[in-house]
């Protein structure tokens, strides 16, 4: 199983950021901790056989928290849940708040054993358009802290398409993101939140963002350059040298259960879902009730396949076809032949040694692909009612 905390918690709130946060205050912190310890020990009672084989700490910024809460909260998991040997601890960073290497040895000793660092660009006109409390030089010193103190993989976080981008400064970018010797680098391309600053700017006459054609160019260019550069794409938006693959993420992709503590998060086990509140006020009153369920989604064979679709699309190994048959009792293939055909023809997918798989031009339309055959199982099994027997 896969764990997952949220920490709520952010110096500033960025422009293009629809994630729940809210700003850093210290009597927020100790309630915050108060109620996730409480949390972890009543879900720990759920699952008392259940073995952990990645951790991953997101936000929010977790390293805006002082190390004594970092460290009350990493003795909880350590003393309340089973890891596996060699479980990846992930912990999500801002380069501002990487200021020495004695800081990174401290949470070395906590387990830490990976750090995401959310550098987002290395431009500092597009930083200051993101509302990033760093810049370039600073992110590239975080980055080589990291790498020096040999205690992590380090992935970069970063940001393509942005308003006012390039694709000769994307290249430059990921050219020099590069020769900071990451293990691990995630490029997503912009996608403009509803409710975000950064959205309303862009809606306003602000900066324009890139046409179709450069954004393609800025994908396929990126790609073949990261591959020059010995990195491997191994997710739509996800590289890593050979052996670096984010274990947590391919848990996700794979439909592996995960438990998700804090604010906001989602759990999905054993073919169910439920997701705490968005809300700190609303998460402390979780404790009142001994933390239920809340808003709990039965997940039906149909969301499933669904589901199975829209994620394992997304790597590069792509999806089983014996485990889409298993579970829909029908081949893909066979069941969408049309469709299938027309994706084959047009180069935007290939079946391959049991797997369905994107090509690479099929990945730059991806949410388009993935569109067309997720409505297909709708539809299907509007069409076959009741043909789909509950929760798996």
């Amino acid at each position: 199983m896969l764990l997952y905390i949220h920490i709520p918690f952010c110096r500033r709130k960025c422009t293009y950021c629809a994630f729940f946060s809210q700003k850093y205050r210290e009597e927020d912190v100790q309630d915050y901790l108060r109620v996730l310890e409480q949390e972890i020990r009543v879900r720990r009672s759920w699952f008392p056989d259940t073995s952990f084989s990645s951790i991953y700490l997101g936000g929010g910024t977790p390293t805006v928290l002082p190390e004594s809460v970092l460290d009350r909260i990493f003795n909880a998991v350590h003393c309340s849940f089973i890891l596996d040997r060699g479980c990846e601890f992930t912990i999500e960073a801002n380069p501002e708040n990487i200021q020495d290497k004695g800081f990174l040895r401290r949470l070395g000793s906590m387990g830490i054993n990976r750090i995401s660092l959310g550098v987002q660009s290395l431009d500092d006109e597009l930083l200051n358009l993101l509302g990033r409390g760093h810049d370039a030089q600073r992110a590239g010193r975080a980055a080589r802290m990291i790498r020096e103190t040999e205690l992590f993989d380090l992935s970069l976080d970063l940001i393509w398409g942005l308003p006012g981008q390039t694709l000769q400064g994307w290249l430059e970018e990921l050219r020099r993101a590069a020769d900071l010797e990451p293990q691990h680098l995630s490029c997503y391309g912009l996608s403009l939140e509803p409710g975000t600053r950064l959205a309303s700017a862009a809606y306003n006459s602000g900066p324009a963002c890139p046409g179709e054609d450069i954004l393609a160019r800025m994908y396929l260019q990126g790609v073949r350059f990261l591959e020059s550069r010995n990195f491997l794409q191994y997710e739509i938006s996800n590289f890593a040298r050979p052996g670096h693959a984010c274990r947590h993420n391919q848990g996700y992709w794979s439909q592996e259960s995960y438990l998700g503590l804090g604010p906001s998060a989602v759990s999905t086990v054993q073919g169910f879902r439920w997701r705490n509140p968005s809300d700190l006020q609303k998460y402390r009153q979780l404790e009142q009730k001994s933390f239920p369920r809340e808003q709990t989604e039965v997940l039906t064979r149909t969301r499933m396949l669904n589901e199975m679709v829209m994620l394992s699309l997304r790597t590069s190994w792509g999806m089983c076809l014996e485990k889409y048959k298993a579970l829909s009792s029908e081949d893909i293939c066979s069941r969408y032949p049309e469709t299938i055909r027309a994706l084959q023809k047009n180069r935007l997918i290939k079946v391959s040694g049991g797997q369905l798989c994107l090509t690479r031009k099929g990945m730059l339309v991806s949410n388009s692909i993935l569109e067309i055959l997720m409505q297909q199982e709708k539809d299907y099994g509007q069409q076959k009612q009741g043909y789909y027997p509950g929760p798996a």
